[in-house]
């Protein structure tokens, strides 16, 4: 068994990659069940991902605030916290990069997008930073805080932008102007709406892996997510630690909100609900297995997937929500590691008796 385990150990990213052929596989099944192709189907859906240079556009523009919730989830993880607030902190980045891009639109522009972005990313660690203070002051559970944030973010931004920014008669914000600087390259990807929020997802998930795995601060937030009693024995403030790490998982998924306002929608709108960003989030960074890279590939897959379904629905008339079980089903072999071990020890054993021979 030891000598198992230790096959698996160095061929580690094999395990992620079988769960995702297993979630497919699954989704097949369930597509056959229902009467449809699951041929045509997956056909439809990387067609419409990859059959035009504006639908390939629109798939990277909806991978973006994925990697960026992602890493705010597994941020938060790493340090024994489990962040539910993403949502909220979006829609507080969107409003404050909203909030100053249209009341300072008399700045220049290359003054007023860095303003607007990072006001969004400070915005969003402080609202999460309440989450974060709440458990080190006063012990009280961050899933339970950060779920009662987001609804008070919800309420809130909706009440600063009926009051400060809509337009009269619309359920929205005036157009920002900042956003005319956060697009790239839309001519040649027939104008769709990518972003400068892509660049700024991957330079986050960099900063990531420098410094929880480069940096004392870093190593200090690791041994608090794995063992706070041992890390308080050791020296370290944990309550520190826990604000720290609730900051900076609250700034990437304020930067989501302000890719999303200031890159592809321009304004902001009155929401009826919580946009589902910080909690597709999750679902990546469990994908993603915590680490930043892996949750830069988890997005990319994600998003793949979700703006693909679209796809399946007009070219195979397969249903998209069918595509949630294939996430749903690749999520569950990826947490339960055990049966795709199983599926795979045949093969191991096989390669290790022919390597015998």
């Amino acid at each position: 068994m030891n000598k198992f385990k230790k096959i698996f150990a160095t061929d580690s990213y094999i395990v992620p990659l079988v769960a995702i052929l297993l979630g497919f596989l699954v989704g097949a099944i369930v597509m056959l069940i229902g009467g449809y192709d699951p041929i045509a189907a997956y056909g439809a859906l990387f067609k419409r991902v990859f059959g035009s240079p504006y639908d390939f556009g629109e798939a990277i523009r909806e991978m973006t605030p994925l990697m960026l919730t992602g890493l705010s989830v597994a941020f938060a993880f790493r340090s024994g916290l489990f962040n539910i607030g993403a949502d909220g902190q979006v829609l507080i980045g969107m409003t404050a990069a909203s909030l100053i891009g249209i009341k300072w639109a008399g700045l220049p522009l290359f003054l007023l997008v860095p303003l607007a972005v990072i006001g969004a990313g400070l915005c969003g660690g402080l609202w999460a930073g309440i989450a974060g203070y709440l458990k080190a002051k006063r012990g009280i559970n961050e899933v339970i805080t950060t779920i009662m944030l987001n609804w008070i973010a919800l309420f809130l931004a909706n009440y600063i932008v009926r009051t400060f920014l809509l337009i009269p008669g619309q359920n929205r914000s005036e157009d920002i102007p900042a956003s005319i600087s956060m697009t790239f390259l839309n001519s040649f990807f027939d104008n769709a709406r990518l972003h400068w929020g892509t660049f700024i997802a991957l330079a986050a998930a960099v900063f990531f892996y420098i410094y929880l795995w480069k940096t004392k601060q870093g190593f200090e937030m690791r041994a608090v997510g794995l063992n706070p009693h041992a890390a308080e024995y050791a020296g370290m403030n944990v309550g520190r630690n826990v604000m720290k790490s609730m900051f900076i998982a609250g700034v990437f998924a304020g930067l989501a909100g302000a890719g999303e306002v200031l890159g592809v929608f321009h304004y902001q709108a009155v929401f009826a609900g919580s946009p589902g960003y910080g909690f597709d989030g999750i679902a990546v960074a469990l994908l993603g297995l915590t680490h930043p890279f892996g949750v830069i590939l988890a997005a990319i897959l994600y998003g793949m997937l979700t703006y693909g379904s679209a796809g399946m629905s007009f070219n195979a008339d397969v249903p998209p929500e069918l595509i949630r079980i294939v996430i749903g089903s690749i999520i569950f072999f990826i947490a339960a590691q055990g049966i795709v071990r199983w599926v795979l020890k045949p093969f191991y054993f096989k390669r290790k008796k022919e390597k015998v021979l």
